[in-house]
Order: C-alpha cells, then sequence, then structure tokens
C-alpha cells in the first residue's frame, strides 16, 4: 500500500500559500495531485480554441496563459520542494508571474502541446513527493520571503490549481 501525504500541519506554512492549502483539501497528496490532473486534462480536451484563447476582460489571461502559468508555478514550488528536502537552507527568490505570460506565447501553442507538457510536469511532480519520507516532507525553507514546509509546498502545487480552475469556471466558462 502506498504511503499517504497528508495535510500539513498550521506551522508548516505561512503567508499567502495559506489561501491555496485550504483550497486542497485531499487527505492525500498524491491522490489529490493525479485528480487534479485528470479533471484538468479533460475540461481543457474539451474547449474550442476560441474558448482556450477567450480573455473574460482585457488584459487578462486566456485559459491557455492560465493553464502555462500553472506549470511554471509547479516547477518552481517542486524545485523549491526539492531544495528544501535536500536540507538546503539557501532563501530562495520569488518570482513574477506575469512576465512569465508574454514570453510563454502560450496562445501560439497547440493545446496538446501544452497538455503533453502538462503531463510531464505533473508525472515528475508526482514521483518526486513519493521520493520524499517523513523526514524530507518536513524539512522547511524559505520561498519569497514565506518560511514553509516541503508537504505544505506540495498543497500548495495543489491548491493553487484549484483556485486557477475555480477561477476558470467562474470567469471563462459561466
Amino acid at each position: 500500500m502506498a504511503r499517504i501525504i497528508g495535510y500539513p500541519k498550521p506551522e508548516e506554512y505561512t503567508g499567502y500559500v495559506e489561501k491555496y492549502i485550504q483550497l486542497a483539501q485531499a487527505e492525500d497528496l498524491i491522490e489529490g495531485l493525479t485528480a487534479s490532473y485528470s479533471f484538468i486534462a479533460g475540461l481543457m480536451q474539451g474547449l474550442s480554441e476560441e474558448q482556450l484563447k477567450h480573455r473574460y476582460e482585457p488584459g487578462k489571461w486566456s485559459i491557455k496563459e492560465v493553464l502555462v502559468h500553472m506549470l511554471d508555478s509547479e516547477r518552481i514550488f517542486s524545485y523549491r520542494a526539492l531544495r528544501f528536502a535536500r536540507q538546503d537552507k539557501t532563501a530562495l527568490p520569488g518570482f513574477d508571474e506575469n512576465k512569465f505570460v508574454a514570453p510563454s506565447k502560450a496562445d501560439a501553442r497547440d493545446i496538446n502541446s501544452i497538455l503533453a507538457e502538462y503531463t510531464a510536469v505533473r508525472t515528475a511532480t508526482i514521483e518526486l513527493f513519493k521520493s520524499f519520507d517523513e523526514e524530507a516532507l518536513e524539512q522547511k525553507g524559505v520561498g519569497s520571503g514565506l518560511e514553509l514546509s516541503v508537504r505544505a509546498l506540495g498543497y500548495t502545487i495543489l491548491g493553487h490549481e484549484i483556485h486557477h480552475l475555480k477561477v476558470i469556471r467562474e470567469r471563462y466558462l459561466s
């Protein structure tokens, strides 16, 4: 039977990630990441190119841009988790997600290419977190000026995705 990576304790995180962690109410991180991936990949495959490029207001991101933003963020949070799990105490800088959007050229990409990337990133994230034992999951580090545990970073990835899925449903597809 696979080991369960349960919800982080309040002392494992601070700051803005709390809102994401609270959205990620999965009893097991790996099951949550797997279920979220399956749902989002299926949803994206069912949308037209027009829907995928839709912006609900001028200056807002398209659905493709939101999806690529989720991938960029997942990579960054996973990298932080790896560094913290390996007990690297170097404080890691934040990133300006708005500056990542235009260079990603997400709207020019085929959705199948983005979904292939999503599959690769999510598979890597899941395997990384499955490799962590309890000691590694409890390691803390500083990223974007916040101290948080490896486990909290995993739940941040899941909650961040849930947050954006909610925005997509409410503002793009309603």
